[in-house]
Parts: structure tokens; C-alpha cells; sequence
């Protein structure tokens, strides 16, 4: 029988993600409502392993929910990859006193918790926090909605310069091994194209593709590249084919990089980061370890981190099938 805890540690690693701060802020006021104590650590792994700890309470957290990034501060740590660096990790929590902790990231995350807890059976409880929503076990990672917002706003600006200068613009965003980003966007924002790792495309359809939509009357065109696409070739390799056989385009490139990241949540992910940052402390007061918190069918529900870890994240297929329709 798991003894009762009394002081968890919550922290965030890997990229950061708006409504992490959010989340931080739902753990640490838990555990102040079930009188139990919470410790920041900061820098993730790398300040587990240094004992960069502060102690948190209900107030420290206050006016941060609506700040992107992460005041915890985030870092990749190669030390904690070693088994030494791992110990002096678990000696810093048990000399701190921490019984357990919460950490907010993505499978890189996941899978040192895991291995973690496998070495030295510490309580672990994964919420996950990445644009990518490339995490199996949940339809919505924390940061995805505020990034497609924050795209779309993007994209419907560029498309009024497109339109005004009759020119081709290829808009990449990120998504190294999903399309989630790409394919929701590319629909709310009404790209003429879509290209996708999880869909091959191929360039001469993309090509004729773009002859069609000239064909019909459009003088301008927005195709929504992911950093994946199964093309093969970069967005810079893309624009040099399409200018080589569509010369009659202007085409430009516009990579969108990490301002998708940044910027104040949405409230989806402000709301969703205080679901599952309540519903981690309560299952780790309950005894369970080795589980991330996720949004299946709109309710808050918990997968094995190993699942979480090892399953892959699927593309919506009727999206893509609407896609299809929509760039007719």
C-alpha cells in the first residue's frame, strides 16, 4: 500500500506550449486545496537533477493562467538520459521530501518518467503539453487550439496580400510527424492545398492541382505545408518546383516557426489545463502512477504513459475527406 502523499513536485520539460502555466497552476492549487505541499522545479529534468526546487502555494500562482510559455522553464536534459544523472535526481527529491510529481510535456517527457519510475518506483502522472497534438491518449494536447488560432489569424493575413499581388504563398508550419497543425488549419483558414506527413500528396498532382484552381478564376493561392510533408522536399524545394512549372505564379514562402508556440491560450486550453491538472493530483492521491491525464470524448480520462508513449496520434480521416472537398 503506497503511502499517503503529502508534497508533490510538478514541473515542464521539453517545448514549451501555452497553458502549460495553466496547468502548473491547476496542480499547484489542488494540492493547496487537499492540504498538500507542492514544489516547483524548474528547468524540467535538468533541475531535478541540479535540485532547482521552490516551494509554490495557491498564491504563487496567481496571474498566470493567461501567460504563454512556462515560468517554470523548460530544457532537454542529456544528464538525466545517464543512470548517474537519474540518481541524483531521486536523491534530490527524497532529501526534498517530494512524494510524487506531475510532468507537463510530450513523449520525450513521458518516456523519462517512465523510465524513472521503472528504476526507482517513483510516482510519476504525465499531463501532456504540446502544439503538436501528436500524443496518443487524447484528442487535444495542451497548446494545440491556441496554436491553430493563432495560425489561422496568420494565414488570413498573409492570404490579403496574396490576393492583392495575384501570388502563390507556400505557409509552413510545424508538425514534424503530424498534420493535426497543417490539415485543421489549412480547412479553418480555406488553403487551396494541404500537404501533410500522414498523406502523400505527390508534386505533380500539387501541380495540377494549382492549374485547376488558376483555371477557375483564382488569382491567388495558399498552400498549408506541415514540416513532415511526404513530398520529401522542403518548403523552399517546393516553391523552386511549382515556380519551374507554374512560372506564371509569383510564388513566395512564409515559415511561421516559433511564434506558434508563444502567445497568450485560449480558453479551451486554460480550461482543459485545470481539468487535467485537478484530475492528476487526485489520481496520484489515490495511488496511481505511470498515467497521463488526457480529453477523450470531451471528458478527462487517463492512459498508461507507456501507451501514451508507444501509440500513435491518428489523422481525422473525415477532416482530410472534407479537405478533398473543400479545395475543389
Amino acid at each position: 500500500m503506497m503511502e499517503k502523499i503529502k508534497k508533490i513536485g510538478v514541473m515542464t520539460s521539453g517545448g514549451d506550449a501555452p497553458g502549460m502555466n495553466a496547468a502548473i497552476r491547476s496542480v499547484v492549487r489542488t494540492c493547496a486545496f487537499y492540504k498538500i505541499e507542492c514544489v516547483g522545479i524548474y528547468r524540467g529534468y535538468e533541475g531535478m537533477i541540479d535540485g532547482d526546487f521552490t516551494n509554490l502555494d495557491a498564491r504563487s500562482v496567481k496571474g498566470i493562467i493567461n501567460k504563454g510559455g512556462t515560468f517554470l522553464k523548460s530544457a532537454r536534459s542529456k544528464k538525466f538520459m545517464t543512470k548517474e544523472g537519474r540518481k541524483k535526481a531521486y536523491d534530490n527529491l527524497k532529501n526534498a521530501e517530494i512524494d510524487a510529481i506531475v510532468t507537463i510535456g510530450g513523449d520525450g517527457t513521458f518516456t523519462g518518467a517512465l523510465v524513472f519510475n521503472e528504476e526507482f518506483g517513483f510516482p510519476v502522472m504525465g499531463i501532456p503539453g504540446t502544439i503538436d497534438n501528436d500524443i496518443f491518449g487524447t484528442t487535444h494536447t495542451l497548446g494545440y487550439d491556441t496554436a491553430l488560432n493563432t495560425v489561422v489569424e496568420v494565414i488570413d493575413k498573409i492570404r490579403d496580400t496574396a490576393s492583392s499581388h495575384n501570388r502563390l504563398f507556400f505557409v509552413e508550419v510545424m508538425g514534424r510527424d503530424a498534420g493535426h497543425i497543417a490539415l485543421n488549419v489549412g480547412v479553418g483558414a480555406g488553403a487551396e492545398e494541404i500537404l501533410i506527413p500522414e498523406e502523400d500528396l505527390g508534386l505533380e498532382r500539387l501541380v495540377d492541382s494549382l492549374k485547376r484552381s488558376k483555371q477557375s478564376g483564382k488569382s491567388s493561392s495558399i498552400v498549408v505545408v506541415a514540416e513532415g510533408d511526404k513530398t520529401g522536399r522542403n518548403v523552399f524545394e517546393l516553391k523552386d518546383y511549382v515556380n519551374e512549372h507554374m512560372p506564371e505564379y509569383d510564388v513566395r514562402v512564409s515559415v511561421l516557426g516559433h511564434m506558434q508556440r508563444g502567445g497568450s491560450p485560449s480558453c479551451f486550453d486554460r480550461v482543459l489545463a485545470s481539468r487535467m491538472g485537478v484530475r492528476a493530483v487526485e489520481d496520484l492521491m489515490k495511488g496511481k502512477t505511470n498515467l497521463m491525464v488526457g480529453l477523450i470524448n470531451d471528458k478527462i480520462a487517463v492512459t498508461h504513459l507507456e501507451q501514451a508513449v508507444k501509440g500513435k496520434s491518428e489523422i481525422n480521416q473525415e477532416l482530410i475527406r472534407v479537405s478533398d472537398i473543400m479545395t475543389t
